[in-house]
């Protein structure tokens, strides 16, 4: 079953691809590799979750947040590469988690983003990955990822 099935099977909702914040590009590809720009929490309204881990919210809401960063992910991938179906697989990414001092379950907030990708691709879904502590990130977001994946040619 290919991504596109999973999405669907599983009743997932993509929110809008997300628009651009600065100077950049949403996704470049070099090859077969595709490298996507940090996303944040972006819901279906346009709007973002907002919040810092440990002190607006608990590690479950923290790992929502990640999860919705992950359904963002595959808005921009399907609309950059028109399928997901494209995947082959997550090289690496890249999880900045806005959070308190005392908070150290960053790897533990950024799961609700792999076990997204591992349900809609599967083993393929899950890479490397590095989850670090930020004290602030754009517009207040909780978590930000960036990710590294082999696609398939067009």
């Amino acid at each position: 079953m290919g991504a596109e099935e999973k999405i669907v099977e599983l009743g997932l909702d993509l929110p809008p691809a997300p628009p651009l914040g600065g100077v950049y590009k949403p996704m470049v590809i070099v090859g077969n590799i595709a490298y996507i720009s940090g996303h944040g929490p972006l819901l279906n309204d346009k709007s973002y979750i907002k919040g810092r881990v440990g002190e607006d919210m608990d590690l479950e809401a923290g790992q929502q947040a990640a999860r919705q960063v992950g359904l963002a992910l595959l808005a921009t991938m399907k609309a950059q590469l028109g399928s997901l179906d494209r995947v082959k697989r997550v090289i690496k990414s890249l999880a900045l988690v806005n959070s308190t001092n005392d908070f150290d379950q960053q790897p533990q907030v950024v799961n609700g983003y792999s076990e997204l990708f591992g349900e809609v691709f599967g083993d393929a879904g899950i890479g490397a990955r590095s989850a670090m502590a930020a004290n602030v990130l754009p517009g207040g977001i909780p978590v930000e990822i960036e990710v590294i994946i082999e696609i398939e040619e067009a």
